[in-house]
């Protein structure tokens, strides 16, 4: 899947179309919460998901990253998940 690099700001990165790649390495991560909400606009149907940060971090249960997936990337993730 195609990592987008962290950018500190208000707006919410969209994802249109996702590429595959081979991890050089897998490394631990740490669990936090995540939530996900529908929203739908004049482009259509997104899929927003955030996460917040973890129990270590200075501030706990903040909103940390949204990411949208668009109604093209839905479908491409759709995909992805049949073929697990």
């Amino acid at each position: 899947a195609l990592c987008l690099p962290a950018i500190r700001s208000n707006k919410v990165a969209i994802v249109r179309k996702m590429e595959s790649i081979q991890l050089e390495r897998d490394s631990k991560h740490s669990e936090v919460k995540s939530t996900y909400t529908i929203v739908t606009n004049d482009d259509g149907k997104f899929l927003q998901i955030d996460t917040y940060g973890s129990a270590e971090r200075q501030e706990s249960g903040k909103k940390s990253q949204s990411i949208r997936f668009s109604p093209e990337a839905i479908a491409q993730l759709k995909s992805i998940l049949s073929s697990l």
